[in-house]
Formats: structure tokens, C-alpha cells, sequence
């Protein structure tokens, strides 16, 4: 059963963001370009001790990784934290957080892709909102516009409407429940672990890259044989980048949910691709194929 909902603080101009690497390693070079981008913005940037390690393909150890995500966490200086990359790595640190640390000082974290572990898990273990949005690595992206719209997102004392005009309805109707989500291939590794949170009633979004469309059907597969795909409120698919085919994924979609009823939209800019629209994991939302909108419908942070 998830905890009470927690917002996380508004952050302000002026605020420090702290920097972290839970997942695969990254270089300077790959973060300077989101790094000034962010210190053009007015805020001070707190970058994590291990950082720029490398073991493999993790980020340095787990022990460190570990580290430096409990001190961003700890530091009262530090307003919000983002994550440098994906890659592979967060899923090994989630029985070994300090979840109570994490739930006495609630901050804004976002993320996406190896992320979504993290953030499905805090939501799950604290009931804090956390956010499918940028990473560090790729700021630069539609030239600065994906985090132009989380700041937006973050700073915002109302809530948010998405147009879903340019997406494609697949099933019509409206939905009203929980917003989670994130990497398909990531909720599908956490179902049946203690930090997935439930999605009866919720209404799902997913996005994966470099996945087939054979093993997307095997992801979605899973969801429909364990139940929960019958349980949503609704299903929005972000971009599957780099499928590696042409297949029609809306098919794929519409056939998985056949026996739902529920309304299921396609195409909304998020994932890998490079409009990457910030989404707050945990807060109700309201999805409806007939105005075409998906609204947040409170703040995403505390004043």
C-alpha cells in the first residue's frame, strides 16, 4: 500500500540542484552543455563526489552511487536533483536506500528511462511525487525546451493541461486516477518486487528505445497475463525510439488491451525522442479522448 502523497518544495531562482549518476556513467564533456544551460538559469549546481566514476558500465560502485544520492538528499542546500543519464544501474540500489532519510527531506528528483526505477520506488516506498523528465546528458535537446517546460513545471504554482491533439486515440473514453510510469522495460523488471507501487486504477504511461516490437509485445504480454493492464484507469504510450522496424505499435497496443474498456492514446512526446514532455509521477490525473487533454489536476510542488 503506497505511504500518504509527499510534494516536493517549489525550487526558486537562485536554489542549488544537485547532480547524480545512479545509473551508467557519463563524461564532463557529456554534462557541460546541460550544466551551463542550468547555471544560465540562475541556479548553483552541486556536483555528486563520484560523478564522473566509471566501473564498466555502472556508474561506480553501488556503495558510491548509494553515497552520493542519500548526501544530495541530506544537504539542505540541495533544492533538487537530477540525473545525469539512464543507462543501467538504478534497479541495484533500491533495497539499499535509507528510505526513511529519503521521507524526512522530501526534494524534487527527476529522471527518465533506467530512472523510472528510482522514481516508481520512492513514490511506492514514501509516497513522494517524482518526476519523468529530463536528464542532465541531454538538456541540450530541442534546444532547451525539455527543460525549459520541467522548470516550468517545477516553479508552477497551478497545475498542468496537456493537447493530445497531435497524438492518436486508440480507445476512446475518460480516465481519472494516479499518473505512474515510465520505461516499459523498467516497470516490467519491477513487477513483483516491493517497489512497484499498484496501478489499479492509475493511469499508465510508457516509453522504451532500442526494444523491438517482439519484445515490446512480450513487456505488455506480461502486464496483461499478471492483471494489470485490466486494472488501469487508462494507457498513454509515449515514443518508442529505435524499434528497429516499421510495425504499427498502436495495433500492438489496442490488441494487449482488447478486454479493458479502457481509453488508450499513442504518440505523446516522451521518452527518448527529443521532445521529452515532463509528466509528476504519483499525481492524479484526468485523460479525455474527447476534448483530447491529459490534465494534472493539483500543483506538482508544495509553496
Amino acid at each position: 500500500m503506497e505511504k500518504t502523497l509527499v510534494k516536493p518544495d517549489r525550487i526558486h531562482r537562485g536554489d542549488r540542484i544537485g547532480i547524480v549518476a545512479p545509473g551508467g556513467p557519463v563524461t564532463r564533456e557529456e554534462l557541460q552543455p546541460g550544466i551551463r544551460f542550468l547555471e544560465s538559469r540562475g541556479y548553483s549546481i552541486s556536483s555528486a563526489p563520484h560523478l564522473y566514476a566509471q566501473k564498466g558500465y555502472l556508474a561506480g560502485d553501488d556503495e558510491n552511487r548509494l553515497q552520493d544520492l542519500h548526501m544530495m538528499f541530506k544537504d539542505p542546500e540541495v533544492k533538487a536533483i537530477l540525473c545525469a543519464r539512464g543507462g543501467y544501474g538504478t534497479l541495484r540500489l533500491l533495497d539499499k536506500i535509507d528510505y526513511s532519510l529519503i521521507r524526512d527531506n522530501p526534494k524534487i528528483i527527476a529522471g527518465y528511462s533506467d530512472i523510472t526505477a528510482l522514481l516508481l520506488a520512492l513514490y511506492k516506498m514514501n509516497g513522494l511525487v517524482t518526476f519523468h523528465g529530463p536528464l542532465v546528458k541531454d538538456l541540450t535537446k530541442n534546444e532547451n525546451r525539455n527543460m525549459t517546460t520541467f522548470l516550468e513545471l517545477v516553479t508552477s504554482e497551478g497545475p498542468m493541461e496537456l493537447d493530445l491533439h497531435e497524438t492518436t486515440c486508440l480507445r476512446q473514453g475518460r480516465a481519472v486516477g494516479p499518473l505512474l510510469g515510465g520505461n516499459l522495460t523498467l516497470i516490467s523488471h519491477l513487477v513483483g518486487t516491493p517497489y512497484m507501487p499498484s496501478l489499479r486504477g492509475a493511469i499508465l504511461f510508457i516509453e522504451d528505445r532500442g526494444e523491438p516490437l517482439y519484445r515490446i509485445d512480450r513487456m505488455l504480454t506480461h502486464l496483461h497475463l499478471g492483471g494489470i493492464l485490466k486494472d488501469l484507469a487508462g494507457l498513454i504510450a509515449g515514443q518508442f525510439e529505435d524499434r528497429g522496424d516499421d510495425s504499427d505499435i498502436g495495433h500492438l497496443l489496442k490488441e494487449r488491451t482488447y478486454d479493458t474498456g479502457i481509453p488508450v492514446v499513442t504518440g505523446l512526446p516522451l521518452g527518448h525522442g527529443d521532445l521529452n514532455l515532463p509528466l509528476p509521477v504519483g499525481l492524479r490525473g484526468s485523460l479525455d479522448t474527447e476534448k483530447m487533454t491529459l490534465s494534472v489536476l493539483e500543483p506538482s510542488v508544495s509553496s
